[in-house]
């Protein structure tokens, strides 16, 4: 790993500049209103690589619907709202996300799947819903989330928090690969631009690992690989946990 702690340093070198900002407190409020922008442009794409992925992962979320047979539903960092198509009609969705700046791509998002209601949208990190009540969710959704939070413990704990007991949680999240593959090697040395443009996203998190020492009851999570397949963020992880 001499190698890729070498062309790590190289990569920080690139990135120094906007370091620099960072320290003025000048780059983060200028590239989270950004971001949404660049998320825009990339969300369409990179759904479409996992469409047939995504529409079997939430095939089956009516089955988590409360007695009153409708569904509530939490989604973690909403973003553009590129999970909605996917939601059953007459979800009650409650959306969050740490970055307000998201919102017109949100509102533009549901005026595209009038099939939802939207019950609350709230800005707020998710290591942090304390404005959701305990045990108030049939689902909470997490997707492409879980590499760019401060803490996935905090998150996983809110996140059994709101749940109702026999809730679910969703997760498609990419991953680190194993560590003894130069996907992994170049995962380590392009961390430091990927956390920078990325709005905090690290390509080396191992949330698989953080899913199974939570109390879940029931863990149904697979490895995936998502095309191209040379990209450090090739490697994923989705499923559902159950509380």
């Amino acid at each position: 790993m001499v190698l890729a702690s070498l062309l790590q340093g190289c990569v920080q070198l690139l990135v120094l500049p906007a370091h620099v900002l960072t320290c003025l407190g000048l780059w983060d409020s200028f590239y989270k209103k950004v971001f949404p922008y660049i998320m825009a442009k990339m969300a369409p794409a990179y759904n479409h690589k996992v469409y047939k992925q995504k529409q079997a992962l939430f095939s089956n979320l009516r089955a988590f619907a409360g007695p009153s047979g409708q569904l509530t539903l939490l989604e973690i960092g909403t973003g553009t709202g590129t999970n909605f198509q996917f939601y059953p009609p007459g979800c009650r969705l409650t959306c969050t996300d740490r970055n307000p700046n998201f919102s017109k791509f949100l509102l533009k998002s549901l005026s595209e799947n009038q099939h939802l209601k939207l019950e609350r949208s709230v800005v707020a990190s998710g290591e942090d819903l304390h404005q959701i009540p305990d045990s108030s969710m049939d689902v909470v959704v997490s997707t492409l989330v879980l590499c760019s939070v401060s803490s996935i413990q905090k998150v996983l704990a809110e996140v059994l928090r709101v749940l109702r007991q026999g809730g679910a949680f969703y997760f498609l999240e990419h991953v680190a690969a194993d560590h003894s593959s130069w996907t992994y090697f170049w995962q380590k040395v392009f961390d430091p631009l990927w956390k920078c443009f990325g709005d905090g996203c690290s390509l080396s998190r191992e949330t698989q690992k953080e899913l199974e020492k939570i109390n879940f009851s029931e863990l149904n999570l697979k490895h995936i690989y998502v095309t191209p397949y040379w990209i450090p963020s090739s490697p994923h992880i989705i499923g559902y946990a159950v509380k």
